[in-house]
């Protein structure tokens, strides 16, 4: 799953959510901006990742392709700074509407499958 949104928009917390959702404890999740990269438990377990600090090089170095071929769910923040995201990934956009309110994109990779023919 790659984040994008400006500084301060919700990213982790919306990771929190994330974690929540899939059974783990959604206080254990702070920003890796200095660490860069986080691991939680859940059903499935859940690796975060932040990419504020990192230049488009340094991030081969990281092993995304290794956290993400391990399985489980991976959220990526600032997932702009990745030079070649992944074309399958989720992307969520988070935008700041002012007031304590966010509107939240989600965009599901395309599959090549009609939607509209899915069960809904």
């Amino acid at each position: 799953m790659l984040l994008f949104g400006e500084l301060g928009v919700g990213k982790t917390a919306f990771v929190r959510g994330l974690l929540e959702g899939v059974g783990g404890a959604p206080d254990d999740v702070s920003s890796p901006t200095f660490t860069l990269i986080q691991h939680y438990d859940g059903h499935p377990p859940l690796a975060h990742v932040d990419l504020y600090r990192v230049s488009p090089r340094e991030v081969d170095q990281l092993g995304l392709d290794e956290i993400i071929a391990a399985g489980g769910l991976v959220a990526i923040e600032w997932a702009d700074r990745w030079p070649l995201p992944m074309a399958d990934a989720v992307r969520v956009y988070i935008e700041d509407l002012g007031a304590n309110e966010r509107e939240i994109r989600i965009e599901r990779p395309a599959t090549g499958t009609d939607s509209s023919a899915l069960p809904s």
